[in-house]
């Protein structure tokens, strides 16, 4: 490691078996998701009091796709039926989503955010974008697409 703490170069004589470029994206990796699900939860109780931080990234899904059956959801974030079915239910109590029939499938259903969901998300959406402009005020513009690139591609590949 360098002096300032980032990972240089495997040292080819080096053999303790440390990968130190995976040790320190582990590490980096860990701090963004902690600060990421405490994040999270503080944009679901924004979005609503009652709202689970998990629940806000169905909002997102939504949001970006339109409507889903529950099905879908559930294999998108890798959880159960179960869990995607009792997510949904506390959504739809809290009045953010609905469920329609699938016109494709009688016995499915669709999912959607209802207008009030919509308008909710979307308030706390601008704001955790402001928020992301002031952190990131000193970043040039190509570093936040470079940025953004890269979390896609890691996405991707964990979701194959």
């Amino acid at each position: 490691m360098h002096e300032s703490g980032t990972a240089s170069e495997a040292d080819p004589n080096d053999r303790s078996g440390v990968d130190r470029e995976f040790l320190a994206l582990e590490r980096e990796l860990s701090v963004f998701l902690r600060r990421a699900r405490a994040s999270s939860g503080e944009m679901a109780r924004e979005v609503h009091p009652d709202l689970e931080p998990a629940a806000y990234g169905l909002l997102v899904r939504l949001e970006e796709t339109g409507q889903q059956r529950a099905t879908e959801l559930a294999a998108y974030f890798g959880v159960g039926k179960a869990t995607m079915s009792r997510q949904l239910r506390a959504l739809e109590e809290l009045g953010l989503v609905t469920r329609e029939p699938d016109p494709a499938d009688g016995r499915a259903s669709l999912v959607r955010l209802t207008q009030e969901g919509v308008a909710r998300f979307r308030h706390v959406r601008d704001a955790r974008r402001d928020r992301y402009r002031s952190k990131l005020a000193g970043w040039d513009r190509r570093e936040v697409a470079e940025l953004a690139r890269l979390l896609h591609q890691l996405n991707t590949r964990a979701e194959s």
